[in-house]
């Protein structure tokens, strides 16, 4: 009984998805077509970046007498990284709003650029997700998804959806930076670095990160160039001496950095606009979710770091960055 249950609420859930795809025309209720139907929403949110997920939910169904499911496959344009899955699970929302995956199937197998799943269960219904993994190839490039389904009286069904821009920015997320331990940011690596480690490679060092107590400086990042009143204590190996332009951002909480609730993206474009002609090369008394727009000494690279948190009595921040290559 609980099986049948789970396959009528993924029916549901397709259902669901036929009507709303259809939100600017007059609202209709769906006709059933009698055969094997598929629908499918796109989860994740912002720009797509390499090595991070995009994600969907394949929803397929075929009326009980009609047969059951066989297989679900997903082509992609471009190959995804080898990370790239299919589930092998149907999932359904429960009455507490928590998501409840049921196996259907096998876990999922890549050959070149497709993924399937096999079904393993009696089931006439189900809703898949997928999680492609973008890789390096699609850099800068769009990608398309073909979803397609099989049913056990030889139906099959697809849906395409696409094309994707693929982001040409890179993400690294929680950077642990270390008063007078690893303080030496450097955006062309997207890492933080000791002093010994800075030293060997004072060209890649575009930041340092001081902690002092007075509270008009606390957390502050700086460029390794700035005035040297405002790096008290602080003895920069040679060669870490690059001007690196700073301007602070207020309220710009990047969703992809953050993982906090609000629906704002950083996008190519925004680094595109995003102008240095009133910036600084500091940036004192940083707070925890404030935000710095950085452009390289040599203008290779531009990019956004948010600030996770902060810690007074360890001396640490937590930063996440997002680079675009400008040139």
């Amino acid at each position: 009984m609980s099986v049948k249950y789970y396959q009528y609420t993924a029916a549901l859930f397709a259902l669901l998805l036929s009507v709303a795809a259809c939100k600017d025309k007059e609202y209709a209720i769906p006709e059933p077509n009698g055969g094997l139907g598929n629908d499918v929403i796109k989860r994740s949110l912002g720009p797509n970046l390499v090595g991070q997920k995009i994600e969907f939910a394949y929803a397929m169904a075929l009326p009980a007498d009609k047969g059951k499911l066989e297989s679900a496959t997903v082509e992609a344009s471009i190959a995804g990284a080898p990370t790239t899955y299919l589930e092998h699970r149907s999932f359904y929302t429960n009455a507490s709003g928590n998501d409840v995956g049921v196996e259907v199937g096998a876990p999922s197998v890549n050959k070149d650029n497709t993924t399937s799943v096999s079904f393993t269960r009696d089931t006439m219904a189900a809703t898949l997700r997928y999680f492609y993994v973008v890789p390096e190839e699609a850099r800068g490039k769009t990608v398309n998804f073909k979803f397609s389904a099989k049913a056990s009286n030889g139906e099959t069904v697809s849906y395409s959806m696409g094309p994707y821009n693929v982001s040409t920015m890179d993400m690294k997320l929680d950077l642990k930076v270390v008063d007078n331990a690893a303080c030496y940011i450097s955006i062309a690596d997207m890492a933080v670095y000791t002093a010994a480690e800075a030293a060997a490679q004072p060209d890649k060092i575009d930041l340092v990160y001081v902690f002092r107590t007075p509270t008009n400086y606390l957390h502050s990042i700086l460029s390794p160039g700035a005035d040297p009143q405002y790096l008290p204590g602080v003895t920069l190996p040679a060669g870490v001496n690059k001007v690196t332009k700073l301007v602070r951002a207020w309220n710009l909480r990047d969703q992809q950095l953050a993982r906090l609730q609000f629906g704002v993206f950083i996008d190519d474009l925004d680094f595109q606009k995003q102008g240095f002609e009133d910036a600084a090369n500091l940036a004192l008394n940083l707070k925890e979710e404030a935000g710095l727009w950085i452009e390289t000494a040599d203008g290779k690279y531009k990019a956004y770091l948010f600030i996770n948190s902060v810690s007074n009595t360890g001396k640490t921040a937590t930063i996440s960055i997002k680079r675009y290559t400008a040139k």
